[in-house]
């Protein structure tokens, strides 16, 4: 006798777990660019009815919300360490969404993703993706081990999980090319920005349109050495301003405030954010991101956003970004660097065009409501 098994019908609204991040809400100084992205997706895929839950360490927010808007934010335990927080956190957060009713199991990051077998395996009902964010292994934090294992997550990110998301198609490309995995391209988004008001840039001494701007996380492979050595070689009024804050050591601010001694115009500011990291960005006279290393830098696409003209190293995850609606270096190199800066100083205009030329460019290639859509696309074609 044969039977018809009746498949498993499909909800409507999707139960969607992530894993790997910090957590959200993103505040303070310790969030980056992956704790943005999750942010974004999940709160616009939960205003869409469906049910999202969000892993947390439980360091990262001082209070206990278990609910974030109409995301469920769930705490896991794990030790502050620089090389094994992220992978114990995920680890236990694996072990307790294979208990979980869920339809989609998103790991994010390429370390997180050594530890997407353990669902495809004990986890059959349920669909797993890996968002393959960046090549952290160039980042020169990471020691000998870390960065072996960092790459061995990059082939797991690509050969484990159901379907592998690529943040930049230089990334997308990497994946073809050296694991012969097809990876789809969802970058990170942005939200467009108007914003009118400089009271806040008083506290720094700063006026609209007279200084330069990095934000960033302070740790080596983001550059910020190289451009304090190219603004000290620049004869001009206007200022440098680094935002930001150091991860899990101060051993390079220091180094950054050392080469930066007895430049006045030299303004570290700290981690900000709300209105005052708004206010700095909208009346930056140039953004500028000197970085080594990156999957697809969203305080890039932020600066764009607020009509900002960026200036950026020429790693191919930045030149993804501005596509002829900013400039260019070569990334490590000062003097190149100096000498951009110079023209950008001596070109007012051509730094007000690029701005509203990117500002467009944004807002038509990083719309968050796109990146959500094509997110929530991929996890139905694989269910």
């Amino acid at each position: 006798m044969n039977l018809y098994i009746m498949p498993k019908k499909r909800r409507k609204n999707l139960r969607v777990y992530m894993l790997g991040q910090k957590g959200i809400p993103k505040s303070g100084e310790l969030g980056g660019g992956i704790e943005t992205h999750v942010e974004e997706l999940a709160i616009k895929m939960a205003d869409q009815g469906h049910h999202v839950f969000v892993y947390v360490r439980p360091w990262f927010q001082k209070e206990r919300v278990k609910k974030y808007k109409k995301v469920t934010l769930l705490k896991e335990w794990t030790f502050k360490s620089k090389n094994l927080e992220a992978i114990i956190h995920t680890f236990l957060c694996t072990l307790d969404v294979l208990k979980r009713d869920v339809d989609i199991i998103h790991y994010h990051g390429v370390g997180p993703s050594t530890l997407s077998f353990i669902p495809r395996i004990f986890k059959r009902s349920a669909k797993v993706v890996v968002t393959f964010h960046s090549q952290d292994r160039f980042h020169k934090k990471w020691g000998k081990f870390a960065k072996f294992y960092l790459g061995w997550g990059e082939w797991t990110s690509c050969k484990f999980p159901n379907k592998t998301i690529a943040v930049s198609h230089n990334i997308a490309l990497y994946c073809a090319r050296r694991f012969h995995a097809q990876a789809v391209y969802i970058p990170n988004g942005v939200t467009p920005h108007i914003v009118k008001k400089y009271n806040e840039l008083g506290q720094f001494n700063l006026k609209p349109n007279e200084y330069f701007l990095v934000v960033a996380r302070l740790v080596q492979h983001k550059g910020i050495h190289y451009l304090i050595q190219a603004y000290q070689g620049l004869r001009t009024n206007k200022k440098l301003v680094i935002v930001g804050a150091p991860s899990f050591s101060s051993d390079y601010l220091k180094y950054l405030e050392a080469l930066a001694e007895g430049n006045r115009n030299i303004i570290f500011t700290g981690f900000r954010s709300g209105d005052t990291l708004k206010q700095l960005f909208a009346h930056a006279y140039t953004y500028v991101h000197p970085s080594e290393s990156e999957g697809l830098s969203i305080t890039i696409l932020e600066a764009m956003s607020y009509g900002n003209c960026v200036l950026i190293s020429d790693i191919p995850e930045n030149m993804e970004t501005i596509d002829h609606s900013g400039y260019s270096f070569h990334s490590g190199n000062i003097t190149d660097l100096a000498k951009k800066m110079k023209y950008l100083l001596d070109n007012p205009n051509e730094v007000s065009k690029k701005g509203v030329r990117g500002k467009k460019f944004i807002k038509e290639n990083f719309n968050w409501d796109k990146i959500v859509e094509s997110t929530i696309n991929l996890y139905r074609s694989i269910l």
